[in-house]
């Protein structure tokens, strides 16, 4: 059985409308897993928890959905 790892990330995330452009892609990169965003956070938290993926392959999506995204130390 294969160990989830959690990742945080400081993200551009802004607005629930950005979020929704993001649930998809999230939910198809994070299954099985979690993931949230803390928008009340300044640096507008994006937390997953997932056996699958990579931090590097996370912040490619976002990125490719136009926001700024970096993993912050856990």
């Amino acid at each position: 059985m294969k160990t989830n790892m959690i990742y945080v990330f400081k993200t551009s995330v802004e607005t629930q409308e950005d979020i929704l452009t993001l649930a998809y892609d999230l939910n198809v990169h994070c299954n099985p897993g979690k993931w949230n965003f803390d928008l009340q956070d300044c640096d507008r938290i994006l937390r997953i928890d997932t056996p699958t993926g990579s931090a590097q392959s996370i912040i490619g999506l976002l990125k490719g959905k136009g926001f700024e995204c970096e993993e912050l130390p856990y």
